[in-house]
């Protein structure tokens, strides 16, 4: 009986033993298997932080080229309006100047 008893008993050993390998190579596969997830994690958000930097950067050059834009368009109204004023002023001088060569010419014919 003792000598089934310790070949149970080694049976037993031997197969706990050979589930505990088992399960510490489980244990390494899948420690494996975060570490690779953690890995491709901690690349992918600094692709994303990459990424939106960029983008940021984008936006912000965006940002100044309509304000470029913007100023470039108010001083073209100014220029617009300046140029306005000189035509009009140049049309009244063009008049008085008609107006001066006709009484010219009048007195001229007389």
């Amino acid at each position: 009986q003792l000598h089934l008893t310790m070949s149970e008993k080694t049976q037993l050993t031997k197969s706990l033993e050979m589930v505990q390998n088992e399960l510490q190579e489980k244990e390494g596969e899948m420690k494996r298997a975060i570490s690779e997830y953690k890995d491709r994690l901690l690349q992918a958000e600094k692709e994303h932080q990459e990424a939106n930097q960029k983008n940021e950067a984008e936006i912000e050059a965006c940002h100044e080229k309509i304000s470029s834009l913007e100023h470039f368009i108010s001083s073209q109204k100014l220029e617009i309006e300046h140029l306005k004023s000189n035509k009009e002023q140049l049309n009244n001088s063009l008049k008085e100047a008609n107006q001066a060569l006709g009484e010219l010419l009048k007195t001229k014919v007389r």
